[in-house]
């Protein structure tokens, strides 16, 4: 077990729950920082660090109480870093009194990163950290410069600077930073003397403060000196050091005027914070060596005169040394060391949660990959490294290569290479590319000599798309623009955007995957719906066919709460069914009333197994398959419809049921069928579907009696059946009207025809049901109705041949019952087919296994075996339950327990919840005995047997 990363893997989630604390406002909220400023090498690298900052503010991940600025270098000339910290504390004390108690981080990004020149543009502060973040965002070095330093304000009991270096990560617990505000503070960590001689390193003294501070020295020197301790571990200087406020007065005491500040804040005495603020606080440091450091710029009479005053004025204090341990840091210098970082040492990083794949659609490659796109036809070498873009169709991209925010279509990019696009301020594109082992500051370009260093060698073009930049670059096609001139000319506005578009399409393609892969809503992880991602899925809808568009609408609307997109789910499954069901669909002119009236009476029907199956869109993507038989109530046919002819030129609508009964003289009025609550809704459907009125033509009821012969009126009827029965009454009463009207206008139509034509009814209401009720009141006997998928529905029907001993001891053990209560089906139909269309593994296990039930209840039937086809009826119960539990309640669960010694199977007709359930006797068992069961138990809450008979 390595105890060091489980330590600093604890210590950074509770660094990372101290950050999530600073975001509360509340008396519970931790010590924050008072400010936090970052240095910018220009205006429009400031501009766009700025942005990076208020698009975070907006989003609510930084705490709100922070001053946040950004400071480019002072009128826009390169004055070191230590001016730029003259120019910090300048900027607060024109804010301020004083520093006294404020808590300031300071973070150094002002450079070029001319040795990772895809981050010129966005700042290194601003380049990727490859982890995705709790939160689910993308992860940058600065996001982790914030989380990483949340901890520290506590620990700066009397105020302070830090200053840090933006190019360098730290991993340490700040609970080790033991700083009571006197001096300075140098945070350091213990690394190997390989590591340190590429670095600065700090000699430590017997009072535990810096003795020297030793720059890039040898090995041999390093340990010449004492900084190498037994275990070959030096004090590396990490870039991050504490200011007390008396340093930070004094120092600011040195520019708080205009003309002192400008004396030392201006690019010919450049000062280095490192070389010039650090160096005279190591107290066994010289004048006379402070004269030689190394300067950030040139060594000129201004900065020995500078540093002459700032000896006097830092020297006498002394600097602590605090050595975290364990600890570890990142410098991310060079673009060799980039690619390695991500590719070959990623897993030294696994337990910060760091990963080879941050924000991509493209899990399976070994490459490393960080907010991009990926086609599946692109070959990427799995030693390379995609960040920021969109590689689409026909890329092979090469051993060692770095691609940062370009767009790459039909290209080979070669091996070692580099390549970056930025949008410039004109609105065109440049590729930039280098060689991954290139040094900007050298001469040399992709194995060829330069006249200039490659920073200002004029070498790429613009061009009207990041596809065409690009592919003119590995071209070789050249232009004007340096990587120095064309990152002073980015649109540093535009990276944002960018970076937002690549989010929206990789979070659209993985969610597009979700659903093409039939993913659990529940279980889908693209969870975070913003308003953009919205607004792009929705266009990706419009165009998808129809399993995937439901499958769109349903997913948004659930996982964005919106339940108008629900609602649109729902619609466009009824809208694409409609489709093709409307297109055998016509206004019939051929009719004429045959009849002075017609009547037509139905049984309704009694389900056994698969319902559920028939309903759109499982049947339509699966097929389903339902077993059902017609029955008589009480000896009655109950569903009955009557047309009538009229003396006069209008249309007649009349529902016994209800008393209602209208007469249309306006087309407009019976095309409108959409409205639940009119008590006509399914004739008006009737008419429109059999083609006895236009669905939408602007014809004449006038026009349309003439040609039929006159007036008629449809009248409906449902004789002593409750409401919500679960016996398929609408359904059937549907398919009794379509009957009905074909044969009083003369039309010669097979029952298929019927059945098509009463599914066509259900989606011009906007019902949703499905087609075994109509089947079953329409076709006599048990049958098994079947169908294949497709969006227009074959129906078949199989009948199920009976033994006249098995009708016989079907029909005596039988019973229907009422509950006494009834059910609306409607929000229950869009729950279950909300469940399926979502995907839920339950509802899909259910379909697929109540349709093997139904099966092996037909052969049970047809061998005579009633026990068998009882027990096959309780183990749909079962399944029906599971499917929705909400087709049981106590009042059908006391039905059934209070008969439970009387029967040997059980279920629910219908959707359940009410209306009628069926049993099947015990032999021996009379219909009498359950119905004097019934009686003594629910007395005359109207639960009670109905007589049925079935219908062959």
């Amino acid at each position: 077990m390595n105890y060091k990363n489980l330590f600093l893997r604890q210590s950074y989630f509770d660094n990372y729950d101290t950050y999530i604390s600073s975001l509360k406002s509340s008396i519970k909220r931790p010590q924050i920082w008072d400010y936090i400023i970052l240095t910018a090498s220009n205006e429009s690298q400031a501009e766009s660090y700025r942005r990076q900052i208020e698009w975070r503010i907006e989003q609510g991940v930084l705490p709100s109480d922070t001053h946040y600025a950004v400071l480019p270098d002072f009128e826009g000339k390169r004055v070191g870093s230590g001016g730029a910290t003259l120019g910090v504390l300048k900027y607060i004390r024109e804010r301020e009194n004083s520093f006294d108690s404020l808590r300031i981080l300071v973070i150094h990004s002002g450079g070029d990163s001319k040795r990772v020149p895809q981050y010129s543009a966005c700042g290194k502060l601003f380049s990727p950290v490859p982890r995705e973040l709790p939160d689910g965002r993308r992860s940058t070095l600065f996001d982790e410069f914030i989380i990483g330093m949340s901890g520290v304000p506590s620990r700066l009991s009397s105020g302070g600077m830090l200053v840090l270096s933006g190019d360098v990560l730290l991993l340490f617990n700040p609970l080790q930073i033991d700083f009571y505000g006197n001096g300075a503070a140098a945070l350091s960590i213990g690394e190997s003397v390989d590591v340190g001689k590429d670095h600065g390193v700090f000699l430590k003294n017997k009072n535990g403060c810096v003795e020297r501070f030793l720059h890039k020295q040898s090995t041999e020197t390093l340990k010449a000196v004492g900084a190498v301790n037994d275990s070959g571990k030096v004090n590396i200087d990490t870039g991050a050091i504490l200011l007390s406020t008396d340093i930070l007065n004094d120092l600011y005491s040195l520019v708080d005027t205009d003309e002192k500040f400008r004396s030392y804040v201006n690019e010919t005495v450049r000062l280095s914070f490192y070389a010039d603020f650090v160096y005279p606080l190591a107290q066994g440091s010289t004048l006379e060596e402070f004269y030689t450091e190394k300067p950030e710029g040139e060594l000129n009479d201004e900065l020995l005169a500078a540093r002459k005053v700032l000896w006097d004025v830092l020297h006498k204090y002394s600097m602590k040394l605090i050595c975290f341990a364990p600890a570890s840091f990142l410098h991310f210098g060079t673009c060799k060391e980039l690619l390695a970082l991500v590719t070959d040492n990623i897993d030294d990083y696994r337990f910060l949660n760091w990963s080879k794949k941050v924000s991509t659609n493209e899990q399976h490659g070994e490459y490393a990959c960080y907010n991009s796109y990926i086609d599946e036809s692109a070959v990427i070498d799995a030693h390379s490294y995609i960040e920021d873009s969109f590689i689409e169709k026909n890329v092979t991209v090469g051993n060692n290569c770095i691609i940062s925010g370009c767009t790459l279509e039909n290209v080979t990019v070669p091996d070692n290479t580099a390549l970056h696009t930025l949008k410039l301020e004109n609105g065109k594109f440049v590729c930039r590319m280098w060689n991954i082992d290139d040094n900007p500051k050298e001469n040399l370009w992709m194995g060829k000599k330069l006249n200039t260093p490659l920073w200002d060698a004029e070498l790429f073009g613009e061009f009207e798309s990041p596809e065409l930049a690009s592919k003119n670059t590995l071209s070789g096609v050249g232009g004007q623009y340096s990587l120095k001139s064309s990152f002073n000319s980015a649109d540093s506005s535009q990276i944002i955007a960018w970076g937002q578009k690549l989010d929206d399409k990789i979070r659209a393609d993985l969610f597009l995957d979700a659903v093409r892969d039939r993913v659990p809503v529940e279980q889908m992880t693209q969870r975070d719906i913003t308003p953009r991602l919205e607004k792009y899925l929705l266009e990706i809808a419009k165009k998808a066919d129809f399993s995937e568009k439901i499958r769109i609408y349903y997913a948004l609307g659930q996982l964005t709460g919106h339940e108008e997109l629900t609602y649109r789910c729902f619609d466009e499954i009824c809208s694409g069914i409609l489709s093709a069901d409307m297109e055998s669909v016509c206004y019939r002119t051929d009719f004429k009333i045959c009849a002075d009236e017609k009547i037509v009476r139905l049984p309704v029907r009694v389900n056994f197994g698969g319902g559920w199956s028939d309903t759109p869109p499982y049947c339509n993507e699966k097929g389903g398959k339902v077993l059902n038989a017609a029955i008589t109530l009480e000896g009655k046919r109950p569903i009955v419809i009557t047309l009538k002819k009229l003396d006069k030129n209008c249309i007649a609508l009349s529902s016994t049921d209800n008393g209602s009964y209208n007469e249309f003289t306006d087309i407009a009025a019976l095309q409108d069928c959409n409205n639940p609550s009119d008590a006509f809704a399914l004739h008006k459907a009737a008419l429109i579907a059999c083609g006895v009125i236009p669905y939408k033509d602007n014809i004449s009821v006038d026009e349309i009696c003439n040609r039929l012969g006159g007036g008629f009126l449809l009248n409906t009827e449902v004789l002593n059946i409750p409401k919500g029965s679960g016996l398929g009454t609408s359904s059937i009463l549907s398919g009794a009207c379509v009957k009905g009207i074909y044969e009083f206008f003369g039309a010669e139509v097979s029952e298929n025809d019927i059945y098509d034509t009463v599914l066509c009814m259900e989606q011009i209401m906007s019902t949703g049901g499905g087609w075994q009720d109509q089947v079953g009141g329409l076709c006599a006997g048990f049958k098994m109705v079947y169908t294949e998928p497709g969006l227009k529905q074959n129906i078949m029907c199989r009948k199920i041949e009976l033994s006249d001993s098995t009708k016989k001891e079907l029909q005596e053990r039988f019973v229907l019952i009422y509950t006494g209560q009834r059910r609306l089906a409607r929000n229950l139909l869009r729950e279950v087919v909300g469940k399926y269309v979502g995907n839920d593994e339950v509802s899909l296990d259910v379909l697929a296994e109540i349709q093997e039930l139904a099966e092996q209840m037909a052969c049970s039937l047809q061998k005579g075996d009633i026990d068998g086809f009882a027990k096959l009826l309780n183990a749909h119960w079962e399944q029906s339950k599971r499917l929705d539990k909400g087709c049981t309640n106590t009042c059908i669960d006391q039905i059934f327990n209070s008969v439970e010694d009387l029967i040997d199977g059980k279920m629910i007709c219908g959707a359940g919840g009410g209306g009628f359930v069926q049993v099947v006797l015990k032999k021996g068992v009379t219909k009498k005995q359950i119905s004097d069961r019934l009686i003594d138990v629910f007395a005359d809450s109207g639960v009670e047997v109905y007589n049925s008979e079935f219908v062959y």
